[in-house]
């Protein structure tokens, strides 16, 4: 049995699909900056306290159906759940561009966090489904790297987009890619390796026997309640809350922060946006493969979390009036912050059964779109409330600060130990 040419069919097959997927529901999640930044408020009537809150909103709704998507995903089906959220993530989006006043703004913000919600849980389990712990770190960077990849082109298409017709023509042509994705998904997307007729009958239960294997060290976790209460699963929770403070006040508020910054105007602020987003490519894709090689975890999230926490606050410390090596800080700040996304989600399956990784790790991830909920309205309202960034990189500092120190609290055991990689079965042995 050729090992190595199951595991190729299975990147190229499935890591195209998964990337895309993700990729279009962080579209529609992070346009809202250039948005806010070219118009919106003005054409709609919106205060900036009422705008931060609108940023945040979304978030809000991401937060309470986290639990409920992954356990849909692990009991019943991925490949619908994906799919229906697809259509209505897509229609909402585009919707955002025809609204005429806040209240509707404000109705579709939230239910756009209702339905994009269950995406990253479910492409979680999705990947536990079909690749080993010995690939997990990888597999979860290029489920995650459609967040930087889509913020580097999204800032410049949307810059463009706004400059040149507006901000609702920007939500309405960005909405559209997901409601027709969702039909190649449905083609494409095989629930487990048992339904996938692009493998052998010889690969499948391969795979199937060392994703099997891998379950039998875990002591028995026998439902999610209990899984929730695991001192591990909270110290992460709260650490993700801390990690997502500093990402997502980062993400929605960049383009705004730059474009008073230096007076420039969107299609610029779309360009300089982009570059953070460029070099956290590359830091994922770096540490993840660090971390996959090694089988260590922890030691690729806290210090690019403490580094990103040190660039923050060298930013606030130069002030507005080194805008260029303050923006240089700022671009090493975004890297550090999704440098660790690979080797984070990677833990909790090696800490837990099957039967409950997918419900912690929405867990987690829930706690970190209520970091994110905090992160974008407060980063907005101190904004607003002062007049530059300067508040708001002293609470993304701390905020990431307190997540590498959270992050150093998991004992060796808690981080997962290197693991022996289980040599699959074949069909005849």
């Amino acid at each position: 049995m050729n090992t190595l040419k199951l595991a190729s069919r299975r990147w190229w097959y499935l890591m195209p699909v998964v990337f895309i997927t993700y990729s279009l529901a962080y579209l529609d999640r992070a346009n809202y900056g250039f948005a806010a930044a070219s118009g919106m408020a003005e054409d709609l009537h919106i205060t900036p306290q009422l705008s931060s809150l609108l940023g945040a909103l979304f978030f809000l709704g991401y937060f309470f159906f986290q639990v409920p998507g992954a356990l849909y995903a692990e009991k019943r089906s991925v490949k619908k759940l994906i799919f229906a959220s697809l259509i209505l993530w897509g229609g909402l989006a585009s919707l955002t561009g025809v609204v005429t006043n806040a209240y509707w703004l404000i109705a579709i913000r939230f239910f756009l966090g209702v339905v994009e919600a269950v995406v990253m849980p479910a492409m979680l389990v999705y990947l536990c489904h079909w690749f080993t712990r010995a690939e997990r770190s990888r597999a979860n960077t290029f489920l995650i790297l459609g967040n930087p990849v889509t913020m580097l082109w999204m800032s410049v298409v949307s810059g463009y987009l706004v400059q040149h017709y507006s901000w609702r023509w920007m939500f309405i042509i960005e909405g559209l890619p997901a409601v027709l994705w969702a039909f190649v998904w449905w083609r494409l997307a095989d629930e487990r390796p048992a339904q996938a007729k692009w493998l052998s009958a010889q690969q499948r239960q391969a795979l199937e026997s060392a994703l099997d294997a891998e379950q039998q060290g875990f002591k028995p976790v026998k439902n999610y309640a209990q899984a929730f209460r695991s001192p591990k699963v909270v110290l992460l929770s709260v650490q993700y809350f801390c990690w997502s403070i500093g990402v997502y006040g980062f993400v929605i508020w960049l383009p705004s922060i730059l474009k008073k910054g230096q007076d420039m105007d969107m299609v610029q602020a779309g360009w300089l946006s982009a570059l953070p987003y460029l070099a956290a490519v590359v830091a994922m894709i770096l540490c993840s493969w660090g971390s996959d090689r090694l089988q260590r975890r922890k030691a690729f999230v806290w210090p690019p979390l403490l580094l990103a926490a040190l660039a923050f606050y060298g930013s606030y410390a130069l002030g507005s009036t080194h805008f260029w090596w303050s923006y240089a800080l700022l671009t090493l700040a975004g890297a550090c912050m999704y440098a660790p996304y690979g080797p984070f989600f990677a833990i909790v399956p090696e800490i837990l059964p099957v039967n409950v990784a997918g419900g912690a790790m929405a867990l987690i991830n829930s706690m970190g779109a209520l970091g994110s909920f905090a992160g974008a309205w407060v980063v907005g309202y101190l904004n607003g409330s002062t007049g530059g960034p300067g508040a708001s990189y002293l609470l993304m500092s701390a905020a990431l600060a307190m997540s590498a120190v959270l992050t150093l609290c998991l004992t060796k055991r808690d981080a997962a130990a290197p693991v022996t990689p289980v040599a699959p079965r074949t069909a005849h042995g």
